[in-house]
C-alpha cells in the first residue's frame, strides 16, 4: 500500500512528472533558443512562472459554465500522469501491465485535447471558441496517422501491451530498424499534439490573442500549462518506448539516465522541429496530415503487417 502510494504520488508518479515536465519545458525553450543564436531563460523560468501564476487570482467569466471551467484543467491533468504510469520507462515492465494498455494509453492522451476544446467551448469567449474549434479540428488531422504510426510497431511485435513490445524489440533489435517512417511520422503528429509551430494554429496570439486558454487565469492556467509539459514528458515516452526501446536492461540508475537521456533527444528533435518551420494555416495542417502523414503511417503498418506474416509463416 505504502509503495504503491509513493510510486503513484512521487517517483514515478505525481511529484516526478511535475518537476520532469518543467525541466523538458525548460530544456525546449534553451534548445529552441540556442538554435536561434539567443540566450535562452536560466533553469529556473518554468518553475518561477508556474509558481507566479498559482499566486494568481483565478478569474472565471460571467457567462462561462463555471463547473466546466474549473473542472478540465484537473481531467487534463489526470489523464496524462495516469497514461504515464502504463509506459515502460527504463525497464521491460511498466509500473502498471496489461495486455491492451497500449489502447488506453492512446484513449488517455486524447483526453487533454478534448479538454482544451471543452475549456474554450465553454469560457464563451469569442477568441477562446474559435481556438477551441481549431483544436478539435486539429485533432482529426494528426490522432490517426499517431494512432497509426504507433500501432504499426505493436503489429509486428504481435501485442497490444507496451511492456510486451519492449520485450520484443529488446530481444530482437534489428526489427526496430523496420520502424523509422513510423518514427518520423509520431514526432510530426506530437508534434501537432503538443499545438507547437508549426502546428500553433489553436493559439495563435497573433490572430486569436491566447486561443483556448485567453480566458484562463491563476491556477487554472498553471494546471493547463503543467499538463501541457507532462504530455509532452508523456508522449517522449511514449515514442522512446515504442521506436527506441534500447537500454532496458542496465538497472534502475543508469536505465533511468538512458531513459531521460532518450526523452531529451525527442524533444530536441521536436524543437528543431519549431526552429525550422513556420506556422501553417487550419487547412493546410488539414491537408498535410492526410496527404502525406497518414499514408505514410499507412506504409509503415503495410511494411509491418508484410513482416508479421514472414515472420509468423
Amino acid at each position: 500500500m505504502i509503495s504503491s502510494l509513493f510510486n503513484l504520488l512521487i517517483f514515478p508518479g505525481f511529484l516526478f512528472l511535475c518537476f520532469f515536465g518543467l525541466a523538458m519545458e525548460f530544456a525546449d525553450r534553451k534548445l529552441y533558443a540556442r538554435l536561434q543564436n539567443r540566450i535562452g531563460p536560466p533553469w529556473f523560468q518554468p518553475f518561477a512562472d508556474f509558481i507566479k501564476l498559482c499566486a494568481k487570482e483565478d478569474i472565471v467569466p460571467e457567462e462561462a459554465d463555471v463547473l466546466m471551467f474549473r473542472l478540465t484543467p484537473v481531467f487534463a491533468l489526470a489523464s496524462v500522469i495516469t497514461a504515464f504510469f502504463y509506459i515502460p520507462l527504463w525497464s521491460t515492465q511498466a509500473l502498471f501491465a496489461f495486455n491492451g494498455d497500449l489502447i488506453v494509453v492512446i484513449y488517455l492522451l486524447t483526453i487533454p485535447t478534448l479538454t482544451f476544446f471543452l475549456a474554450g467551448w465553454h469560457s464563451t469567449s469569442l477568441f477562446s471558441m474559435i481556438g477551441a474549434t481549431r483544436t478539435l479540428t486539429q485533432l482529426f488531422a494528426y490522432e490517426v496517422p499517431l494512432f497509426m504510426a504507433i500501432l504499426a510497431p505493436a503489429l509486428l511485435a504481435g501485442t497490444w501491451s507496451l511492456s510486451a513490445m519492449t520485450v520484443f524489440y529488446d530481444q530482437h533489435p534489428a526489427y526496430a530498424g523496420f520502424n523509422v517512417i513510423g518514427l518520423i511520422v509520431a514526432l510530426i503528429a506530437l508534434q501537432g499534439k503538443l499545438e507547437r509551430v508549426p502546428f500553433d494554429i489553436p493559439e495563435a496570439e497573433t490572430e486569436i490573442v491566447g486561443g483556448t486558454f485567453t480566458e484562463y487565469s491563476g491556477r487554472l492556467l498553471a494546471m493547463f500549462r503543467l499538463a501541457i509539459d507532462i504530455e509532452a514528458v508523456v508522449g517522449a515516452s511514449l515514442i522512446a518506448a515504442v521506436f527506441l526501446p534500447f537500454g532496458f536492461g542496465l538497472g534502475a540508475g543508469l536505465g533511468f539516465v538512458f531513459y531521460a537521456l532518450k526523452v531529451l533527444v525527442i524533444i530536441a528533435l521536436l524543437a528543431l522541429l519549431r526552429t525550422v518551420l513556420a506556422r501553417l494555416r487550419i487547412e493546410q495542417m488539414v491537408i498535410f496530415c492526410w496527404k502525406v502523414v497518414a499514408p505514410a503511417a499507412l506504409l509503415q503498418l503495410l511494411i509491418n503487417l508484410i513482416l508479421s506474416g514472414v515472420l509468423r509463416s
